[in-house]
């Protein structure tokens, strides 16, 4: 999804491009990136939830794989060829975002602002996006991660015993007491392409949060998370029609 000049928002003047990268090669759900939820790919799902949001301007998917380019493309989406030695289980995301960053400059799209987007959360939210996005915009930030409120307690396990790490263990205050501590949820991560290049590292800088709703947190690495995300997307689809905060889920997005 290239989206015209003039649908940006009036006077803003940088760029933003959205990366979703999607290697085929998968071991713990085979073939993830195009499994479908609520009769919707994976990447396909992620390229709405980006196009559906109004700061974007580019959505691009770096793909090794034949079937999820085809589904990114019919999503919308740019499709970005991505290098067998960056597509391997040791490759980063990083390094695959760098590419793609060069890319997009070959074809004429040179990004101010990075949005990192994951497949595997099915349950991105267009107005999270736009949120991180504006924090960005407006210098507040220089990366603003996805992360989902928790009252968790958490413990380790030692050699002497479990051991509290978050609390003290001879207290149990109650949860409105407690100071809420973020889990991050990985579905994205908002960043400046010039300390992105610099850093090389999703992480620099200023980092801020976009507080996701906890419905929008689950992350797919399993099957038993897999069949947990199309039942939650099917029934959200037969309550209210809409597509679990992703309203362009029915659309092929923007070109």
């Amino acid at each position: 999804m290239h989206r015209p000049q003039s649908d940006r928002v009036a006077g803003r003047g940088q760029t933003v491009v959205a990366v979703i990268p999607a290697r085929a090669g998968s071991r713990g759900v085979p073939e993830k990136n195009i499994q479908p939820v609520g009769g919707v790919p994976l990447i396909a799902r992620a390229v709405a939830a980006a196009s559906a949001a109004e700061l974007i301007d580019v959505v691009a998917v770096s793909t090794d794989g034949a079937a999820i380019a085809a589904a990114a493309r019919a999503a919308g989406a740019e499709i970005i060829d991505r290098p067998a030695a960056l597509a391997s289980d040791t490759a980063s995301s990083e390094a695959a975002l760098l590419h793609a960053l060069d890319e997009l400059e070959a074809r004429g799209i040179r990004a101010d602002v990075l949005v990192f987007i994951q497949a595997t959360s099915p349950f991105i939210s267009p107005a999270d996006l736009d949120f991180a996005i504006t924090r960005i915009l407006t210098d507040e930030s220089d990366v603003v991660l996805a992360a989902a409120e928790s009252h968790a307690f958490l413990w380790r396990m030692t050699d002497a015993g479990a051991q509290a790490i978050n609390h003290d263990a001879s207290f149990r205050p109650r949860r409105q007491d407690r100071e809420p501590q973020y889990v991050e949820t990985g579905a994205f991560y908002v960043m400046r392409v010039e300390g992105f290049r610099a850093a090389a590292f999703r992480f620099f800088g200023r980092i801020g949060i976009a507080v996701t709703d906890e419905r929008h947190s689950l992350e797919i690495d399993t099957p038993d998370q897999l069949a947990l995300a199309d039942a939650l997307a099917r029934q959200e689809l037969a309550r209210d029609g809409a597509g679990s905060g992703t309203p362009a889920l029915t659309t092929k997005g923007r070109s």
